[in-house]
């Protein structure tokens, strides 16, 4: 039987979540209660509940907890391009981050689409 660790999305995210905090504690210090603590629970929020809806047993459940971690991958791609865009945080390297979400968001879109499911197409 498969477990939420068993899933490879679930693997990235834990990655990604990681990432995040290495990323993060790069930030100024004043922005470490406000955009840094955004994305980090952001980023906690995905592999948090892809292992929640695979632990409730039912498909329904899991393709709904599987859209949630969705929303919460939509949260961070928001939250990281507001970063890009601050003063003191721009000339942060992103690039790995934002190749990681990307690649758990398109897998993520894969297999709530696989249910018969339809979100927003990733470009």
């Amino acid at each position: 039987m498969q477990t939420f660790r068993d899933l490879v999305v679930w693997q990235k995210a834990v990655e990604l979540a990681k990432q995040i905090y290495i990323l993060t504690h790069q930030f100024p210090t004043e922005e470490r209660f406000g955009l840094a603590s955004q994305m980090q629970r952001a980023a906690v929020s995905i592999p948090s509940n892809i292992a929640e809806g695979k632990l409730r047993g039912s498909s329904k459940e899991f393709i709904h907890f599987l859209r949630v971690a969705f929303g919460s991958g939509g949260e961070l791609e928001t939250q990281i391009e507001i970063a890009k865009r601050l003063p003191r945080t721009a000339a942060l390297n992103f690039a790995s981050v934002e190749a990681l979400l990307d690649e758990i968001m398109r897998m993520l879109n894969a297999m709530i689409s696989g249910s018969g499911h339809k979100l927003a197409p990733r470009a």
